[in-house]
């Protein structure tokens, strides 16, 4: 099992270690549990109203699924895993990503951020210009996780591009809901580094 090369951040007092987990660690009943466990743990309070009682976010076979696709990375702190993103390059030349997750324990520590920064450097390196996720909100309700996220997203650059009904996308999932649910989908172009200009300024041919 060979993991991708890592993606480290320091916040204050916390080391954040992101990587992509490999694709077969998808047979790891350990690793594909927790995650799991993880995802289920915090929609259920990030969601809570969307969905029939009992409903689970995702399941250990759709976890294994994901990994040995190539599509789950993890984000650790001092050995633990505290946060986790899916993230995959769809067919229009897209990044996506979606299932973010935060321990609950280490929210608020820029987890969350350095998950995305690391989904959008992924898409960066091959050569996808926009990152795309979608949000699930109620039709005739405001929900105070939705409303929290709406207003972070803005914050970090993602902006509304269109909005879809649920059944339309998920009919298989719509016997599941517990209310009606529009997809609020958000997008961002994601910048390049500026090449450097070669050392005491000088400037190539054309310039």
């Amino acid at each position: 099992m060979r993991w991708s090369p890592r993606y480290e951040r320091e916040w204050p007092g916390l080391m954040i270690d992101i990587r992509m987990v490999p694709a077969d660690a998808g047979m790891d009943a350990t690793l594909v549990d927790e995650l799991s466990a993880l995802v289920d743990s915090v929609y259920a309070v990030a969601e809570e109203g969307l969905w029939a009682d009992g409903t689970p976010r995702t399941t250990p076979e759709r976890m294994a699924e994901l990994i040995a696709a190539g599509q789950i990375a993890v984000a650790r702190a001092d050995e633990r895993i505290v946060g986790a993103v899916r993230v995959q390059r769809l067919d229009t030349g897209e990044g996506e990503l979606g299932m973010l997750v935060a321990d609950p324990a280490h929210r608020g520590t820029g987890v969350g951020r350095e998950l995305i920064r690391f989904a959008e450097r992924w898409s960066r390196e091959r050569g996808l210009g926009t990152m795309q996720l979608e949000v699930l909100v109620p039709r005739q309700w405001s929900h105070p996780s939705k409303e929290f996220l709406k207003a972070w997203y803005s914050r970090i650059g993602y902006r509304p591009v269109r909005t879809g009904q649920f059944e339309e996308s998920y009919p298989e999932l719509a016997p599941l809901l517990a209310t009606p649910l529009r997809i609020r989908h958000l997008s961002q172009e994601l910048a390049y580094p500026r090449p450097r200009r070669p050392a005491g300024g000088a400037r190539g041919p054309g310039h």
